[in-house]
């Protein structure tokens, strides 16, 4: 994966429009990774989904608790990344009360397809998810990788989480 071009994917989001009235100020935005990661380094996080116990107890929250540190070490932004719709990813977001981490719907699983890391979770009744990887993008250029082990349609894991924990993105992103 090292040295590779992220794909040219458009997600669907949405974005707070003052100009709306109504209890939903929001319109649609498409948003270009490739335009949103150009001439920047960002760290990137995957996970299975919103609303799920790994992701919202532990990775999603670990993350919003290093952001500072990941930032110091030169990161331009932090982005978690989901097999779940702009709303979805909305609601998680205010549900975790995150403020730093920016979320990124990948309600059809484009990105995720397109990374060669959507997986079958259909024995928990998920469908078609993200396995969970991190990365750092330069410019988009993908110049670390930490995936965790196993990955597989069978649900043969436990879903694993220790190779995509912030700690070990933040090593690499000092050393460097």
């Amino acid at each position: 994966m090292l040295d590779r071009q992220i794909p040219a994917v458009t997600l669907k989001t949405r974005v707070r429009d003052e100009t709306l009235d109504g209890p939903n100020p929001f319109r649609w935005q498409d948003l270009s990774i490739r335009d949103e990661f150009a001439g920047r380094k960002v760290v990137v996080f995957a996970l299975p989904g919103a609303f799920t116990p790994t992701c919202s107890t532990e990775q999603c929250p670990a993350f919003e608790r290093l952001y500072d540190d990941l930032r110091e070490a030169g990161a331009d932004e932090v982005y978690c990344l989901a097999v779940n719709d702009a709303f979805v990813m909305y609601q998680w977001g205010r549900h975790l009360g995150l403020s730093k981490v920016r979320l990124l719907p990948d309600g059809s699983a484009a990105f995720t397809r397109r990374m060669g890391m959507l997986v079958d979770k259909d024995h928990l009744g998920f469908g078609m998810r993200s396995w969970r990887y991190a990365m750092i993008v330069e410019d988009n250029r993908i110049t670390a990788w930490f995936e965790e082990p196993g990955i597989n349609d069978e649900g043969l894991d436990e879903d694993p989480y220790g190779e995509t924990a912030p700690e070990k993105v933040l090593e690499v992103l000092r050393a460097s």
